[in-house]
């Protein structure tokens, strides 16, 4: 599996405004590996970063994208499922029974839910609203999403053991088609090995590895 490490920080220093503008910030490792595996990817590029205290679990998305597609026809879920996001889903084990699963899109709504194999999701679960925290910022060249989890929730939800998250970090990518329909490009850091586009399997996961001093 891929392992991105990440940086530990001094508890409660790091404050989450989704411009990424933190000095912290410079301490973590910068991920790059995103592809997608199914169709050829638009010239865009995708970065995320994590870092970590004894509190909570912090993590940055950077899009440079100046052609993102946010669809508002309305406020849930089936709006987010239709525009740009970035994801992040957290399993349990290898059974991905259960896993959580993050999706925030460029304003940021979220969509949170929890999910069982063979995409079958509990859309009414909600991630507790004191453990997670999410803010973004557009500009010109693309848009940034920071959040953080409390380490109490991964902890409750049996996602952190022994210093490691199981994870699956993507995102979606939507474009104009010729018809002037938007259709998605699924672009992930782990290649799910899979036919067709499924972040919504084991093989699609990594591990964040909460690195001490």
């Amino acid at each position: 599996m891929k392992i991105y490490k990440v940086a530990l920080i001094p508890t409660k220093k790091l404050t989450i405004n989704g411009k990424d503008d933190s000095i912290l910030w410079n301490k973590a490792n910068i991920l790059t590996d995103f592809s997608s595996p199914w169709e050829v990817m638009p010239d865009t590029k995708t970065e995320f970063k994590a870092l970590w205290d004894k509190d909570y679990l912090y993590f940055c998305f950077h899009v440079f994208d100046d052609t993102m597609h946010i669809d508002n026809t309305d406020t849930g879920f089936k709006s987010i499922d239709i525009s740009d996001r970035v994801e992040l889903f957290f399993r349990t084990d290898a059974n991905i029974s259960p896993y959580y699963c993050l999706e925030m899109d460029p304003t940021p709504r979220i969509m949170d839910f929890k999910a069982f194999p063979n995409k079958n999701f509990d859309l009414d679960w909600k991630w507790p609203k004191p453990d997670l925290l999410v803010k973004s910022h557009i500009n010109k060249k693309g848009f940034t999403v920071e959040g953080k989890i409390s380490i109490v929730s991964l902890k409750n939800l049996n996602l952190l053991n022994n210093g490691k998250i199981e994870t699956g970090i993507f995102r979606a990518k939507y474009y104009k088609t010729k018809n002037s329909t938007y259709s998605p490009v699924w672009i992930t850091w782990v290649d799910p090995k899979t036919e067709t586009p499924n972040f919504h399997t084991p093989s699609s996961f990594g591990i964040l590895k909460l690195e001490s001093i």
